[in-house]
């Protein structure tokens, strides 16, 4: 059992970063190559909802890295001892598109960092805020969510999943593979080895396949917004992991609109949901 000290964690609440880069099209034109985007946003254009994550990611020199390929913490983040990390949940509002090709600044702040206890051991969850700003105006204010927890010992068992709802008006199949996996890994600079070593994934994490990265599968259901609806803009979204998405599972990508909402989910092929997601939109003036 790894011994936590949480009040010296929280001594990381309230700590600040501040980075300024420039929103360059290249990202967005590989990003849209990866989803096999028709229509590819250009200089100039607004930047798709989720697309800001391609941007201000951390950049750790490789011999300050651990052996899941994470950079390691301690720096703008709390030195959690729990080796398994993951992006849980996540939301933000965007006040005014962001531009792409512009120069962009992020503040950043570490919001709270809790300890609580789960069925596999200890939890810390790490929350952050993120604004967005262009031309000294803010466009997107964002929260994030991290939980770190235990290493497994060996392969966890598959525990009973929450149904999805039987109703939708889309249901667009998906299926990841190792390639779209590393690619992401690539454009958001992660070294995380779960997503793109599958040796690693079963073998040192004990899961069954390649893990598929929740943004990724985020970003796929701000895309059926985006695509199924072109004459709205997004005003916020936010989603929840519910249960881990390998490179082996087929899914599903559902969406359901009801008037300014809409509620979206993945569905793998045993009907279980594995992310939910709300996207409130609004027709631009």
């Amino acid at each position: 059992m790894t011994e936590i000290d949480i009040d010296y964690l929280r001594g990381w609440v309230g700590r600040e970063r501040v980075r300024e880069e420039l929103l360059a099209p290249f990202a967005v034109q590989a990003l849209s190559a990866t989803l096999d985007r028709e229509q590819v946003p250009m200089q100039g254009e607004t930047l798709p909802p989720t697309w800001q994550w391609l941007y201000f990611n951390d950049c750790a020199q490789r011999t300050n890295l651990g052996a899941d390929g994470h950079g390691r913490t301690g720096g703008f983040l709390p030195p959690v001892p729990l080796p398994r990390r993951m992006w849980a949940s996540g939301e933000f509002m965007c006040e005014r598109p962001l531009r792409i090709g512009e120069l962009a600044e992020q503040r950043s702040v570490v919001t709270s960092v809790e300890l609580k206890q789960g069925k596999t051991g200890a939890l810390v969850f790490v929350s952050l805020e993120h604004q967005i700003s262009q031309r000294g105006r803010r466009c997107l204010v964002e929260k994030q969510h991290l939980v770190y927890r235990e290493m497994a010992n060996g392969p966890s068992p598959s525990l009973p999943g929450e149904p999805a709802p039987d109703e939708a008006d889309v249901k667009q199949p998906f299926q990841p593979d190792p390639v779209l996996l590393f690619r992401y890994s690539a454009l958001t600079f992660n070294g995380h080895r779960i997503h793109y070593d599958r040796d690693y994934a079963t073998r040192q994490e004990h899961y069954p396949a390649l893990v598929v990265h929740g943004p990724l599968l985020a970003t796929l259901l701000a895309e059926q917004v985006t695509i199924q609806m072109p004459e709205v803009r997004v005003s916020s979204f936010g989603f929840r992991a519910v249960r881990p998405v390998f490179d082996t599972d087929h899914l599903l990508l559902c969406s359901k609109r009801s008037g300014d909402r809409v509620d979206l989910w993945t569905q793998n092929q045993d009907g279980f949901v594995t992310m939910i997601a709300t996207a409130n939109v609004e027709v631009p003036q």
